[in-house]
């Protein structure tokens, strides 16, 4: 078993998806922020006004992570939007599945390394997914009685084994 196997989190049994969308992109940093608009967009046009902030950013920090850490020349990115009755998840796809994503505490005096501690905390549960070509990290958010409810505290933030972290709540 490859070490992305071994830390990957499967996806959830299915549930009958509701909405969905997908953008492949060139791996640049303009895509990022147009990626991050098309979230919220998207999110507040399917009825949750009240998720599409949180949403923008898991996408913007995942898209980001991918964009410095599985860029493979030639080789686009992929982020996925899936909402079902229960859960919004945000995925993002990179070609470079070798490289997984571990969650860490940055010092004071690092400008990077925090984007899976932000994820960690805005989501309900994140994880990777290992792929034929790359891996696909994502994070769910769960829908909580109706669309503009508040996302509200959360105990236990899951993704890989190896990074599982308890989180205060917001």
């Amino acid at each position: 078993m490859t070490a992305a196997e071994q830390n990957s989190v499967p996806e959830p049994a299915l549930e009958p998806v509701l909405r969905e969308d997908r953008l492949d992109f060139a791996p640049t940093a303009d895509r990022v922020s147009f990626s991050r608009r098309r979230t919220a967009r998207l999110v507040r046009e399917w009825g949750y006004p009240g998720l599409a902030g949180d949403a923008a950013l898991l996408v913007s920090e995942l898209a980001t992570n991918a964009l410095l850490h599985g860029v493979v020349r030639g080789r686009l990115l992929r982020v996925r939007l899936v909402l079902t009755a229960t859960t919004l998840r945000v995925a993002v796809s990179d070609p470079w599945g070798e490289r997984l994503p571990v969650l860490r505490a940055a010092t004071s005096e690092e400008c990077y390394g925090r984007g899976l501690l932000i994820v960690a905390s805005i989501a309900d549960r994140w994880g990777v997914e290992s792929r034929t070509v790359g891996k696909t990290v994502f994070a769910e958010l769960t829908l909580r009685r109706g669309p503009d409810a508040p996302v509200g505290p959360r105990e236990l933030r899951a993704g890989p084994p190896h990074a599982r972290t308890e989180v205060t709540p917001r």
